[in-house]
C-alpha cells in the first residue's frame, strides 16, 4: 500500500464512511431530538459521528426495534478495523448489550458468524454475544478459541455447545496459561455434565467462588461439591442464594439435610437478634403445628 493510497483497514471511512476527517470537524446529530422511527432510520447510515451516538441513544431506550438497523450499521462497515476497533460497530454492539433479549442475541451471533467485524472488534462482539447468552455456530467457536485474544478464548467458551470438537478444546484450555480461559473452559464443561470439569470447578468454589462457577459445577457436583456448596451458603452471604439455589436442585439426601441445617441456622440467628425478617424478605410465622418457621 502506497502513502496516497487510503487505508481501508484503519477504522471506518473509505466508500462506505467516507473519509474521517470529512465529519470529524462537525457536531453529532443530537439523538434526543428524534423519535424511535427516526432514531431507528438514521442508524444504518451514521457515520463515525453520528453512528456511536444513535446507537447510544437506541440503547438507553431500550429498544429492540432498533436491532436489525444496528446490525446493518454493523454490516455496511463490514472489511474495516484490522488493527483499530471501529467506533460504529463499538457502538452498536454495545448498544445491542443494552437492549438485550433474543433478537440482540440472535444478531450478535450473525454479526460474528458473517465476518462482520473483526481485529479488536471482533472481541467486543464474542463479549457483547457471551453477555447475551448467545450460542454460536460450532466451527465459529472452534475458530475462537484458536485466538491469541485471551478475552476472546474465555468468551467463546461461553458461547458454545456441546460437541465432539468442541469439548475436546474445552479440556484442552483447562490447562490455558490464563486463569479467565481456563475457568471458562471448566464452566462450559460443567454446563454440559462433563466432569473433565469439575477439579477446576471445585477449586475455584473453594478458592473464587461466583455465581457462575456454582451454576455449571450443579450438573457434575458430587458429594464433595455438595460440602463445599454449603460452605458457601453458610459463609458468603452474597452468593448464599446461589448455593441455596444449587443444592436443591440435587437429587441428593446429603444437601437436602444441608439445606435444612443452613435455615435453621438462619432462623436461630435471626432470633437471636430479636428479628422476624428472613434473608429473603420473607418472616417468621406461626406453623400450622404451633411451632415457629418459614413462611
Amino acid at each position: 500500500m502506497t502513502a496516497r493510497q487510503p487505508d481501508l483497514f484503519s477504522g471506518s471511512g473509505g466508500a462506505a464512511g467516507g473519509s474521517r476527517s470529512s465529519h470529524l470537524g462537525r457536531r453529532a446529530m443530537v439523538p434526543t431530538d428524534l423519535d424511535d422511527d427516526a432514531l431507528i432510520s438514521a442508524i444504518p447510515d451514521g457515520d463515525i459521528v453520528d453512528g456511536p451516538v444513535l446507537a447510544a441513544e437506541a440503547g438507553r431506550r431500550g429498544l429492540v426495534a432498533a436491532v436489525p438497523a444496528l446490525e446493518a450499521l454493523c454490516r455496511r462497515l463490514v472489511g474495516f478495523g484490522v488493527d483499530r476497533a471501529v467506533p460504529e460497530q463499538v457502538a452498536a454492539l454495545e448498544a445491542m448489550a443494552m437492549i438485550g433479549g433474543g433478537e440482540a442475541a440472535a444478531a450478535a451471533s450473525r454479526i460474528i458468524a458473517r465476518g462482520f467485524v473483526q481485529g479488536p472488534t471482533l472481541a467486543v462482539a464474542v463479549a457483547t454475544a457471551a453477555g447475551l447468552g448467545a450460542i454460536l455456530p460450532v466451527d465459529i467457536v472452534l475458530g475462537l478459541m484458536r485466538q491469541s485474544d485471551r478475552g476472546i478464548r474465555a468468551d467463546a467458551c461461553r458461547c458454545a455447545r456441546p460437541s465432539p470438537n468442541i469439548v475436546a478444546i474445552l479440556v484442552e484450555l483447562l490447562d490455558d496459561l490464563d486463569a479467565g480461559v481456563s475457568t471458562s473452559a471448566a464452566c462450559a464443561l460443567g454446563r454440559f455434565g462433563r466432569p473433565e470439569g469439575r477439579p477446576v470447578l471445585l477449586g475455584l468454589l473453594r478458592d473464587a467462588p461466583s455465581a457462575e462457577v456454582i451454576d455449571a459445577i450443579v450438573p457434575v457436583a458430587d458429594e464433595e461439591c455438595v460440602v463445599v456448596l454449603a460452605r458457601v451458603a453458610r459463609t458468603l452471604p452474597d452468593l448464599a442464594d446461589a448455593a441455596l439455589d444449587a443444592l436443591r436442585s440435587l437429587d441428593d439426601a446429603r444437601a437436602r439435610r444441608l439445606v435444612a441445617g443452613i435455615a435453621s441456622g438462619h432462623l436461630e440467628n435471626l432470633r437471636s437478634r430479636g428479628s422476624d425478617r428472613l434473608p429473603d424478605g420473607g418472616k417468621i410465622g406461626n406453623r400450622p403445628d404451633g411451632g415457629r418457621g418459614w413462611d
